[in-house]
């Protein structure tokens, strides 16, 4: 069901392509996410944020607000740059719930809500899951990396630089 390929996206007219980025300054803090959703040459871009969260939680609420967007089972191509969603999709996941939502050291997983709201909607789809280096030129992650930050921000909430 689930796959990741390292490279090549397969662009036809019957596949959604789905770019998503989610991130927290400082972290954790005020975070953002963001998605670009494209199929049949239309495009749709979906952001939202938290006052109070973290990265991972921001990069899992991306995907699943883009998977529940779509109103049909479709194929997709969802391009990541993080290695948590994607491994955690299609490597990690089903130990978790084998183990009844354990890590491979006994800890309870963590965002686990999040994590069984994905595994509840991705099957309903046929999904590439594809990593991508974050800021390596890749201009649709470019741009919801851009996004996601600008969610972030405009919850307006200022947080003192930390200092080393």
């Amino acid at each position: 069901m689930d796959k990741v390929t390292p490279g090549g996206d397969t662009r036809d007219d019957d596949v959604v392509l789905i770019w998503t980025d989610g991130g927290c300054k400082p972290n954790p803090g005020p975070g953002g996410w963001a998605a670009l959703l494209q199929f049949r040459g239309q495009e749709r871009e979906i952001t939202g944020g938290e006052a109070e969260t973290t990265n991972n939680r921001m990069e899992l609420t991306a995907v699943a607000e883009a998977l529940a967007s779509l109103k049909r089972p479709c194929k997709v191509i969802l391009h990541s740059d993080s290695q948590y969603v994607c491994n955690g999709m299609t490597r990690w996941s089903t130990g978790w719930v084998r183990r009844k939502w354990r890590n491979a050291s006994g800890d309870p997983v963590a965002n686990m809500d999040l994590w069984q709201r994905l595994l509840d909607l991705a099957p309903r789809h046929d999904i590439t899951w594809q990593w991508v280096r974050g800021h390596a030129g890749d201009e649709n992650n470019e741009r919801v990396d851009v996004l996601a930050t600008q969610a972030r921000d405009a919850l307006g909430i200022a947080y003192p630089s930390r200092r080393k």
